[in-house]
């Protein structure tokens, strides 16, 4: 691979941790990369922030640049991408959420859809042996998690996880033989 003298400039600043190295690539790289993030993010605010954080991630993982594995505008374009998706992700996560009160069909069952084996699931688990239906009722019936179901059985972790483990296991040969 043939480096520019600028590139080499740039990447000996880098390994000095020299900030003039920030400019340059500000300098000779920010539109390349903006045009990177605006084409994914398809939002100029969006798109300015990743690109200040692309330059923020550059800076703080300088060390890890290996010009023998990339080219630097690799590098760059690459950091750049994976910045400019994880942006556009969090944006749509806390803009686009939406809650459809409603129209919500959480609790209407078509039941000529019900499995009626599943229905009898008590039934199944209270012909399992005591051990894992103490542990099985604690978990799915009474709403515990692993740790308080611990705690208030007075059972190790780990035993907790192997009895579900086991019960579960031997439910699954009931409904699935």
């Amino acid at each position: 691979m043939s480096i520019t003298p600028i590139e080499q400039k740039i990447i000996e600043l880098l390994e000095k941790e020299d900030k003039r190295a920030i400019s340059l690539l500000y300098e000779h790289y920010s539109n390349s990369l903006y045009g990177v993030i605006l084409k994914i993010t398809i939002n100029e605010e969006i798109a300015e922030d990743a690109l200040q954080e692309t330059f923020v991630k550059v800076w703080k993982n300088a060390r890890k640049y290996d010009s023998s594995k990339a080219k630097l505008f690799t590098w760059l374009f690459r950091i750049a991408r994976n910045t400019a998706i994880d942006k556009l992700r969090s944006f749509n996560n806390r803009f686009h959420k939406e809650v459809q009160i409603d129209t919500s069909n959480v609790y209407i069952l078509p039941s000529s859809n019900l499995n009626q084996d599943v229905l009898d699931i008590r039934e199944h688990v209270g012909r399992l042996e005591e051990k894992y239906q103490i542990v099985l009722k604690a978990l799915f019936f009474e709403g515990m998690t692993q740790q308080e179901a611990s705690d208030e059985l007075n059972i190790p972790l780990g035993t907790i996880k192997s009895r579900l483990k086991i019960g579960l296991r031997e439910l699954k040969k009931v409904y699935d033989p």
